[in-house]
This record gives C-alpha cells, structure tokens and sequence, in this order.
C-alpha cells in the first residue's frame, strides 16, 4: 500500500504543479525566489535532460512505458521487507508516470524549478532522482548474501 501511495502522491503533485506553473506563467517567464539562486522558470521540454533529443515525442513516449514496464515487473521481483527498494522503485515510477503524461497531452515536458546553474526540472524529475539514488544505495549496501539472492 505504501508504494501506491508513493506513486500516486508523486504523479499528484507533479502533476497539480505543471498545471499550476501552465496557468499562472508563460513559456519562458522567470520568477526569482532567491535571485541569482533560485527562479521559478516555465520551460516546455520537448528533449530529455538537457533538453538533448529535442522533439522526439514519441521515441520517449516508447521509452518512458518500456521504463514503466520494466519497474513493474521489477516489483515483482522485490520482497516486501526491502522497503527501501520499493520506496525508490515507488519513486522512480511516479515520476515516469508523471513526465509520460505531459508527453502525450502536450507533446512535451512542463519544468519550472531553475537554480541557474542546472537545467529547468520538475517534481518527478526529482523523483526519479531520488529514486535512482535510493536504487544505488540498495546495491551499494546490500549484504553478500541479499546480491546472492537478487541474482536468482
């Protein structure tokens, strides 16, 4: 149950946020928060981080439900006591989910946190983030005996 809830608050806020940022700014307007630090800037992403492979909706469109797919099969294969695992899994999946749906209603990606020296983000970039690096850790640390098991 927690991992739904994960999921489901991830793509919630995500989502309520780029509605938010979409109503409230225009393409390219920047609001500093903490100037020279901080601005809130709308950016329509039509690449991946970066912006690197611009205009190639539907070749992630195909990558983000292959991701998508894969980190469901990939629960199935986690046992319920590696909670940390599941919560990056959980994390992962959310933002997925959450940038898949910009993809296909509007043919790019909504991102509006901006620390000046870092690409223009949103909430389920972080998530992913997050969840990549909760994902390395589990492998990083994980007990001889628990890699021995993950192989089978």
């Amino acid at each position: 149950m927690p991992v739904l809830v994960i999921t489901g608050a991830i793509i919630l806020f995500d989502q309520v946020s780029k509605y938010l940022v979409r109503a409230m700014m225009v393409p390219g307007e920047s609001i500093p928060l903490i100037p020279k630090l901080f601005h809130l800037t709308y950016v329509q992403n039509p690449g991946a981080a970066f912006g690197i492979f611009a205009h190639r909706t539907t070749f992630f469109i195909v990558i983000a439900v292959a991701v998508i797919l894969f980190i469901l099969v990939f629960f199935q294969r986690v046992g319920r006591h590696q909670k940390l695992l599941r919560i990056g899994l959980a994390l992962q999946l959310g933002g997925a989910v959450g940038n898949l749906i910009d993809r296909i209603l509007l043919g790019h990606v909504t991102d509006f946190f901006d620390f000046r020296i870092w690409p223009v983000f949103n909430i389920a970039d972080m998530a992913i983030v997050l969840g990549v690096a909760i994902l390395c850790w589990e492998i990083i640390h994980a007990s001889p005996e628990e890699k021995k098991r993950e192989i089978r």
